[in-house]
């Protein structure tokens, strides 16, 4: 984490990817710590295609919300389709197989009528040894014919991936934010096709003073209000405490922490807001001093 040396709202100014987030100690609440931050999408998801095609097909627009699994955008995979049609009947064509399998059980009624003539003398050594070699040229290519056979399968199941890499499919519950391309124009795989955020529920990522960061844990109770330090908004809006780093930054002496707040009413995300952190102080034991459990009762020593 790299902290900058801007001075907004008497604060740190922490840069999380492309998102700024503010923390700053504001007057609090009967001596509830508050801090001032910035609301960010839950879920952000840029997508763009692994290889060059035409776009076919564009199923979405700019503000729609999307469900996880919903098909956004389809290229042109007609050549594709073909192919693997081909594939398929491959895939499925056993033929090669059993004819394999026929010349293997000729081979070996052959093999044990010449050796029954050759107990009754009427076929020689050689005629018995080029059959028996037949028999193991025959199931050297049964072996063979179920080897390509699995290979026709893979070949198939490769081309069925090949399409599903010509669409792109949501992977969260969002709204189309972005929308970068149109039907018949060229996908480049080095550029954004679409961007998906997810709004509800909304996250602030803090940096917080590590002697009160320490105290709190996921699912811990907050309290958010739309707004600035002493001046909200609205009214406040429950929230809570999702994650607490593992790790402080030894430069500013802060832990960073995520919360999480429900936004059923889907206020953008980017706005200030007011966060509230009701802490629970650790019990503090001075040096030298005696628990509870260990001091002497007066009225045993009578």
């Amino acid at each position: 984490m790299r902290h900058g040396k801007h001075s907004v709202l008497a604060g740190c100014c922490v840069c999380l990817g492309a998102i700024w987030v503010i923390a700053a100690e504001a007057p609090g609440t009967e001596g509830v710590p508050t801090y001032v931050g910035i609301t960010r999408p839950s879920g952000d998801v840029s997508m763009s295609f692994t290889l060059a095609g035409r776009v076919r097909k564009v199923l979405v627009k700019p503000g729609q919300e999307v469900q996880p699994g919903q098909e956004l955008v389809q290229l042109d995979d007609t050549v594709e389709r073909l192919e693997m049609e081909r594939l398929k009947a491959q895939a499925e064509d056993t033929v090669r197989v059993k004819a394999a399998e026929a010349q293997l059980a000729q081979k070996k009624s052959d093999l044990k009528k010449l050796e029954d003539a050759f107990k009754r003398g009427a076929s020689t050594e050689q005629e018995v040894e080029h059959a028996q070699l037949d028999v193991v040229i025959a199931e050297l290519s049964v072996q063979l014919a179920a080897f390509e056979h699995k290979q026709d399968q893979a070949k198939y199941e490769q081309a069925k991936a090949q399409i599903e890499r010509m669409r792109l499919i949501s992977p969260i519950t969002g709204v189309v934010e972005k929308l970068s391309i149109d039907a018949g124009e060229v996908a480049d795989p080095q550029k954004e096709c679409i961007r998906l955020v997810n709004i509800d529920p909304l996250w602030i990522d803090a940096p917080v003073p590590r002697e009160k960061a320490v105290s709190l844990k996921p699912g811990q109770a907050v309290e958010v209000e739309f707004g600035r330090g002493a001046n909200p908004s609205t009214q406040a809006v429950p929230g809570k405490v999702l994650h607490v780093a593992a790790e402080a930054d030894a430069a500013s002496e802060t832990l960073l922490i995520r919360l999480e707040l429900p936004n059923p009413e889907k206020r953008p995300a980017g706005e200030h807001v007011t966060v509230h952190l009701a802490q629970v102080e650790a019990p503090r034991i001075r040096s030298g001093a005696v628990t509870p459990s260990a001091t002497t009762n007066p009225a045993k020593e009578k």
